[in-house]
């Protein structure tokens, strides 16, 4: 196959819920987090012509593409001394994600992000894609989840399901968490073989988009990238929500209880009681 036909497919999953401590205690690091997010898309774009780029945000009601937008592109004015689709990426994912917040419903409570759903809409694209590239032509895809939220168990399902599906699909995912470690998030990269790094601070934020992200998957084992961490591979019960090492399974769906439950509250199925172990019988001491 002719590699000059190869492409790269990068959709980028940017969570902006204002619920996230880094936005909430200061606003404008989304516009920070937004900057660095265009120009790590537009250098994805600059290594060939034939990839592809695509945006998602991630809010606390919905998610919506910021780029590219469905039927015909905004009418964006050129810049002089720019690429135009530099231009055209950078305008409208800053005009689509400004009419995102504006139309958002007003929180009252912290809400948690509906990752997992965005990540199902994003290999939902690279599924579209895939079915209508040309004839002999091959696209690698991957996914890029940049996130401040911290870890949401109650998804945890849709989070297995997303990531043993990218796995079957060839799509991997990479994780940039900038905050807290996402156990669960971890998982999928280790599953999907991504990349998969925290950052306790924003200082930097783009080098390390460029340094970590921007390669291929193919070309990372050529470079020095940070050392992988020990995945947590425990499971998170669905009545605490909470990562346990023993715990109860519903035959039926399967939902992880850390606690013995005659109810399954997924499924509603009714179990027996667990009967009491019975005691060894002490051996009799055979006479001499």
């Amino acid at each position: 196959m002719d590699e000059n036909k190869d492409s790269s497919l990068l959709v980028i999953v940017l969570d902006t819920n204002p619920s996230q401590r880094i936005i909430r205690e200061k606003p404008h690091n989304l516009t920070q987090c937004l900057d660095s997010i265009v120009a790590f898309g537009n250098a994805h774009l600059m290594q060939k012509a034939q990839n592809k780029l695509a945006v998602l945000a991630c809010h606390h009601h919905a998610t919506e593409f910021l780029y590219p937008t469905p039927g015909k592109p905004l009418d964006i004015r050129q810049v002089d001394g720019q690429y135009e689709v530099f231009t055209l990426v950078e305008k409208t994912i800053k005009q689509k994600l400004a009419n995102l917040i504006k139309t958002a419903p007003h929180l009252t409570l912290p809400t948690e992000s509906l990752l997992a759903g965005s990540m199902s809409m994003a290999l939902c694209y690279i599924a579209r894609i895939n079915r209508n590239k040309p004839p002999g032509s091959k696209i690698n895809s991957r996914v890029l989840v940049v996130t401040g939220s911290n870890e949401c168990a109650s998804q945890y399902m849709t989070y297995m399901n997303v990531f043993f599906t990218a796995q079957k699909q060839g799509v991997v995912v990479d994780v940039c968490a900038l905050d807290k470690a996402l156990s669960l998030l971890q998982q999928g990269c280790d599953i999907t073989g991504g990349q998969y790094l925290r950052l306790e601070q924003l200082d930097g934020f783009l080098q390390y988009l460029l340094w970590v992200f921007l390669p291929d998957p193919q070309m990372r084992c050529k470079l020095v990238l940070p050392p992988p961490v020990k995945v947590d591979y425990r499971a998170a019960c669905f009545c605490h929500r909470e990562l346990i090492d023993i715990g109860y399974v519903c035959s039926v769906c399967l939902s992880i209880f850390c606690k013995f439950s005659p109810i399954c509250t997924t499924c509603h199925t009714v179990f027996k009681a667990p009967a009491p172990i019975a005691a060894k019988p002490k051996k009799k001491k055979l006479k001499t």
